[in-house]
């Protein structure tokens, strides 16, 4: 007998836009917004990651995962990075709501 699998999402809102979806706990900002069609980034999370990775998270950042230090090292080489700012192909999902404003995604 299988077990079935129980996906967890959570609210994810997307600004300027406002447009909130599901997205599934435990996979980064990048794939849930690939997901959900608000963006055809091609970043990987590798070593070539630019700054079109760069958001803000407005709200529920205490719910992503933790900065990394090659997170911060990258941030560090943005123009424009602040308190809010996340890069979406390193940032996990939790389990609470999470609010970003999309900057430099094409």
């Amino acid at each position: 007998m299988s077990e079935a699998t129980t996906t967890t999402t959570v609210a994810l809102t997307v600004l300027p836009e406002g447009r909130t979806f599901d997205a599934e706990t435990g996979t980064t900002l990048l794939a849930a917004l690939r997901r959900a069609g608000v963006l055809n980034h091609d970043c990987d999370g590798g070593p070539n990651c630019t700054d079109a990775c760069h958001l803000f998270v407005l709200e529920g950042r205490k719910s992503l995962s933790k900065v990394q230090r090659d997170e911060n090292e990258r941030l560090d080489a943005i123009v424009g990075v602040g308190s809010k700012s996340r890069l979406a192909c390193r940032a996990v999902l939790g389990d609470q709501p999470v609010t970003v404003e999309l900057l430099t995604f094409v």
